[in-house]
């Protein structure tokens, strides 16, 4: 398993990426119906926040490890 700094990188790289690729979306799926593009754009938003919760959770997850190893620093 990787350690949870290189998983929350990971995850707010995708984060990124996901967001970045917004505008892009929306000129790939032009020529689609428009119930293709409402399905493409759903899905798309649906992966983003999936990333986003993942990223949070991670983060959660790390908090209570770094509070532990900069106690444990301390003494």
């Amino acid at each position: 398993m990787l350690p949870i700094e290189v998983q929350i990188e990971r995850a707010q790289r995708l984060v990124r990426m996901l967001e970045q690729d917004a505008p892009l979306l929306a000129i790939r799926v032009a020529e689609l119906t428009p119930e293709y593009q409402q399905s493409a754009k759903s899905h798309a938003a649906m992966i983003a926040a999936c990333a986003r919760a993942e990223l949070q959770r991670l983060m959660e997850e790390s908090a209570p490890n770094k509070r532990r190893k900069s106690a444990n620093a301390s003494n």
